[in-house]
């Protein structure tokens, strides 16, 4: 397998990001991602295990948080596919390792790639500002006409500027089991609602017995604190979604 990382095509630095968005709120506004063509038609999304996940439409192919089969993932089968753009929450082996093929994303800033525009926000991953396990990358884009946000691998909590950079997914993936630096369900129920999520994608939690030395739960806390929402269970380990996708907040749980 071979990738390449990819530097920004527009390097601009958090603090220059986030001065931005503060002058934004300041006078009311919104930051919609840079015009850009898109195509519509939806998007196919596979669970490949953990947090990594295939995004198939719009004419491309995105990978999510491709994983060695260590730590919580241990037993896992590694995703060793192919995909046009790679995006990773951060270098860690259970959520960035290089083991599949395509451009591979792992620090904030702007790319356009394979017809995609998308943004990359830094974030701490941990609940202590970063001091345990650094920065994670918070990734939105637009793919298949709707709105993606990627929360696959952090535990800090959103900042108004965070809330203004990723906008109001059509469909926002988001770790739920808990521990050092993911969301716990309780967590990842209040992000959801701060977000206005329309499709709720859970991931990084243990379906069964978690591997030893494994701090993360299961789906079950996450899907109790979002009572309200409606849940689907999918039989499967891929799902499709067309837009427009309505009002009505849904969660996908994927096999």
């Amino acid at each position: 397998m071979t990738n390449s990382m990819v530097h920004p095509t527009c390097r601009t630095t958090t603090s220059g990001l986030r001065l931005g968005v503060s002058l934004a709120l300041a006078a009311g506004l919104t930051l919609p991602l840079p015009a850009m063509a898109q195509k519509g038609g939806g998007v196919t999304i596979t669970n490949l295990g953990h947090s990594a996940l295939m995004i198939q439409g719009g004419g491309a192919r995105v990978l999510l948080n491709p994983f060695q089969a260590v730590g919580c993932a241990a037993g896992l089968s590694e995703p060793r596919v192919s995909a046009d753009v790679i995006l990773a929450s951060s270098l860690l082996k259970d959520e960035g390792a290089q083991v599949a093929s395509g451009k591979f994303l792992v620090k904030p800033g702007s790319y356009r790639l394979a017809g995609l525009q998308i943004e990359g926000i830094a974030a701490p991953h941990d609940r202590v500002g970063g001091r345990r396990f650094g920065n994670a990358t918070l990734w939105r884009w637009r793919q298949g006409g709707l709105d993606i946000a990627h929360l696959g691998g952090t535990a800090g909590r959103l900042s108004p500027a965070d809330r203004v950079l990723l906008g109001r997914p059509d469909v926002l993936i988001i770790g739920v089991g808990g521990g050092g630096k993911v969301y716990t369900g309780q967590e990842a129920a209040e992000v959801a609602r701060e977000l206005q999520a329309r499709r709720v994608i859970p991931v990084q939690y243990n379906s069964g017995k978690p591997p030893a030395g494994c701090d993360q739960g299961s789906v079950e806390p996450f899907l109790k604190a979002m009572a309200g929402a409606t849940v689907r269970r999918s039989s499967g380990r891929s799902i499709s979604l067309v837009p427009p996708l309505g009002d009505g907040v849904v969660v996908e749980v994927l096999r």
